[in-house]
C-alpha cells in the first residue's frame, strides 16, 4: 500500500517540474486569449493580433493542450470562454500586466542609459577624429549628452575599467589588459622639425639609430605615440621636454625646442605652411593601428555602439 503510494508520488512529479516556461503559455498566447474574452471572437481577436484567423486557431488549441482543459467554446455565433477559460483569462490579466510593468520598467532603463555617453579617448584621437564624429552621433542622438575625457592610452584603460566611460580609443601598441577592441584607422608617426632645425636641411634620411639617440619632444609615458615609437626603435634617449598633449609637443616643435615625433593627423597644416618640415627615416616603420575599446565580455550598447559603427563610415 505505502510502495503504491510513493509510485504514484513519483510518476506525478515530472508533469510539474522542470522550467516553468515549459508549462507555462507564452505572452503572445496570453494575449490572444484576453483578446478573445474581450472581442468575443476569434477571428477578431486574430485581426488585433496580426495574424491569420488558422493561426489564432491554432495557438489556442496548442495552449489547451499544453494546459489539459479546454478554454474556448467556438460555434458560428462567435467564441465564448469555458468556466476554465475565464479563469484562466483572470490569471493570464495579471501576467500580462506585469509583463507591460517589466517592458516600461525596461524601457526607462533604456532611455536612462541613452540619455547619456562617457567617452575616454588618447588624446590624438580626441584632438583629430572624435570631433567629427560626435558630430554626427549628435545628429542621430541629439538628446544624448557626450561627455569625453582625452588622457593617454593608459588614463583610458583606468577609465573603462573602473566604469567611468562606456568606451574608448588607444593608439598603443597592444590592446590593454582587460578590454577587447577593434581597429578604427591606421596612423603613421613622423619625424618634425621647424624649418630652421639643422635636420630640416638634411639631405639624407636619418637613421633609426640616430633618431633613437637624440632628446626628442615626447608625449609622457603611458602615451600611444611614445609606445610606438619606444618599441619601433627598441629604446629612446631621455626625452628633451616631456609633455601631456598633442597640442603641446606640437607647440614646442613649432618654437624650435627640437624635433618631434608626431601623428600625421596633427601636423598637416603645419606642413602645409612650413611651421614644419617632416625629415624622412630610413629603417624604421612608425605606423600604428587607432582602436576602439571596451571592458572584455561587455560589447558596446546603445549610444556607444552607434558611435562605434560612426567610425567606420
Amino acid at each position: 500500500m505505502g510502495e503504491s503510494a510513493g509510485a504514484g508520488s513519483r510518476d506525478e512529479g515530472p508533469a510539474s517540474a522542470g522550467p516553468l516556461a515549459h508549462r507555462v503559455p507564452d505572452l503572445g498566447a496570453l494575449e490572444l486569449l484576453l483578446a478573445v474574452a474581450r472581442l468575443g471572437s476569434l477571428g477578431g481577436a486574430a485581426r488585433e493580433m496580426g495574424i491569420t484567423q488558422p493561426a489564432a486557431s491554432s495557438r489556442i488549441r496548442s495552449m489547451e493542450r499544453q494546459l489539459g482543459v479546454a478554454l474556448v467554446d467556438r460555434s458560428p455565433r462567435g467564441s465564448r470562454l469555458t468556466d476554465a477559460g475565464a479563469l484562466v483569462t483572470d490569471w493570464a490579466r495579471r501576467v500580462v500586466e506585469a509583463a507591460a510593468a517589466f517592458d516600461a520598467g525596461a524601457q526607462a532603463l533604456r532611455v536612462r542609459r541613452d540619455s547619456r555617453l562617457r567617452v575616454a579617448a588618447s588624446m590624438t584621437i580626441a584632438e583629430y577624429l572624435l570631433p567629427g564624429w560626435l558630430l554626427a552621433l549628435r545628429a542621430q542622438r541629439p538628446d544624448t549628452a557626450v561627455s569625453l575625457l582625452a588622457g593617454n592610452s593608459t588614463v583610458v584603460a583606468e577609465r573603462l575599467l573602473s566604469g567611468e566611460a562606456d568606451l574608448g580609443f588607444v593608439e598603443g601598441v597592444s590592446v590593454p589588459a582587460g578590454l577587447d577592441s577593434t581597429v578604427i584607422a591606421h596612423d603613421h608617426l613622423i619625424v618634425v622639425t621647424a624649418p630652421g632645425h639643422p635636420w630640416a636641411r638634411r639631405r639624407r634620411p636619418l637613421e633609426a639609430g640616430e633618431l633613437a639617440a637624440t632628446p626628442l619632444i615626447l608625449r609622457e609615458e603611458g602615451s600611444g605615440t611614445r609606445q610606438v615609437l619606444d618599441a619601433a626603435l627598441g629604446g629612446l634617449a631621455r626625452p628633451l621636454i616631456e609633455l601631456s598633449s598633442t597640442t603641446a609637443v606640437k607647440a614646442a616643435a613649432v618654437s624650435g625646442a627640437g624635433p618631434a615625433v608626431l601623428s600625421e593627423l596633427a601636423v598637416g597644416e603645419e606642413l602645409a605652411v612650413r611651421r614644419l618640415v617632416r625629415v624622412p627615416v630610413d629603417g624604421v616603420a612608425l605606423a600604428r593601428s587607432l582602436r576602439a575599446v571596451w571592458p572584455t565580455g561587455h560589447l558596446p550598447v546603445g549610444p556607444a555602439r552607434e558611435l562605434l559603427s560612426l567610425t567606420r563610415t
